[in-house]
């Protein structure tokens, strides 16, 4: 019972962080373009935001196993408040240099809470679920991971009708009050000891990682890469410019889009377990996604180029895309919880979200720049080399003949 109400918990903080992050999200990509901001310097207002990330996990691992998860988790959600409160004394006629430099300063905290976080919430379903039921630990991982993406696809939509009816201080108090609410509930009720390890590891153990989970984490940079480098930047500015939509509607659109990512990430142990014949999925199951995956966006890259309903094309298309994406991120975040080690668990999970966040950066990146070479179409094209990447690195994970995943 203790760890139903304790994954409850942990859920619900994740779920109230994420729609804030959605939400900060699309309220600073919009309201920065209504500024003046070109697609270059959209993307470079959220790299120490990213950047910060990837230290986050790298490091954040190994403060969970030493103090527990409650530790990490609350830090997170503190931080997020911090960042929130803020990012809304931003003054409008700040120059442009001292506006960036504060903006990223705030990123970075944000990208710090939002992986603390994260890390922490989904490494204590590993506690939570026996280590022989693999197909269970699937099917929890999934809705933890799909919920959450549905919240934050929810978060996009907030942030857009904030912005557009309360206006950019009051939407950001407004978060910063819902994400204080969990801050305390979680301090207060989580137990102490959710996730601390019997015996401390050295802060050198955060680089001794077992080969299946270096290689699913380099996988994970391409995957992630590949999705962000049309996401952050290039199809919310292609929506207000080729398509003349409005705040809210580009903020319904992105929340759709992770909405029905979300739901398929839930669901996603349902629909495979037809092709897995009931059995936990592995390997071959994610390189066979992932080469899907790939045809997916050569094909929208393709139509785009052939000019072939182009609104179709980025609407139907990039929903699609979604929805096979979402296949691929639920079957990961399984197998790197599946091939994690016990007590280092929590070291493993973080070295594995460190290479998220890199792809993270990677695609936002390359999402500004790619934009302002190519358009939109550079971006899809870019997209779908990024996923032949990962489907190379998924091969040879299929090729490891330890840590199979157990059922």
């Amino acid at each position: 019972m203790n760890d139903i109400r304790n994954y409850s918990i942990v859920t619900l903080a994740y779920w109230c962080f994420m729609l804030t992050d959605g939400a900060l999200r699309m309220l600073t990509v919009l309201f920065f373009y209504d500024q003046g901001f070109s697609p270059v310097s959209l993307a470079f207002l959220f790299i120490f935001y990213e950047f910060f990330g990837i230290l986050t996990n790298l490091f954040g691992g190994w403060l969970a196993q030493r103090f527990g998860l409650r530790f990490t988790l609350t830090k997170g959600l503190l931080l997020q408040v911090v960042a929130l409160l803020s990012l809304s004394y931003l003054q409008a006629d700040w120059e442009n240099s001292i506006a960036i430099i504060y903006v990223l300063f705030c990123q970075a905290l944000s990208g710090i809470a939002k992986d603390l976080t994260k890390m922490s919430s989904k490494t204590a379903i590993k506690f939570l679920i026996p280590p022989d039921q693999g197909t269970k630990l699937f099917k929890w991982v999934a809705i933890l991971t799909g919920s959450k993406n549905a919240i934050k696809g929810a978060g996009f939509f907030v942030g857009g009708f904030l912005l557009q009816y309360c206006g950019y201080q009051q939407a950001l108090w407004w978060l910063a009050g819902l994400v204080s609410m969990v801050y305390f509930l979680s301090q207060f009720s989580l137990p102490k000891e959710i996730g601390q390890a019997k015996n401390k590891s050295k802060l050198t153990g955060i680089f001794e990682q077992n080969d299946a989970i270096k290689i699913l984490s380099a996988a994970r940079l391409f995957l992630f890469g590949a999705r962000d480098v049309w996401f952050v930047v290039a199809v919310p500015v292609f929506l207000a410019v080729s398509f003349s939509w409005s705040k809210s509607h580009i903020g319904a659109f992105m929340a759709i889009w992770v909405i029905l990512y979300g739901i398929t990430q839930a669901f996603a142990p349902k629909m495979l377990k037809y092709l897995t014949k009931g059995q936990a999925p592995d390997a071959k199951m994610a390189f066979r996604l992932a080469l899907i995956l790939v045809v997916c966006m050569t094909a929208i890259a393709i139509c785009f180029t052939v000019h072939y309903h182009i609104k179709f094309v980025i609407v139907g298309g990039l929903y699609l895309f979604g929805m096979i994406f979402a296949f691929n991120s639920a079957l990961h975040s399984y197998l790197v919880l599946d091939y994690s080690d016990g007590d280092k668990a929590a070291v493993n999970v973080g070295f594995y979200y460190m290479a998220n966040a890199t792809g993270r950066l990677v695609g936002t990146l390359f999402s500004g720049l790619m934009y302002q070479v190519g358009g939109v179409e550079a971006c899809l094209y870019t997209s779908a080399a990024f996923l032949t990447i990962q489907l190379l690195i998924t091969k040879k994970l299929t090729c490891l003949k330890q840590l199979q995943p157990t059922d």
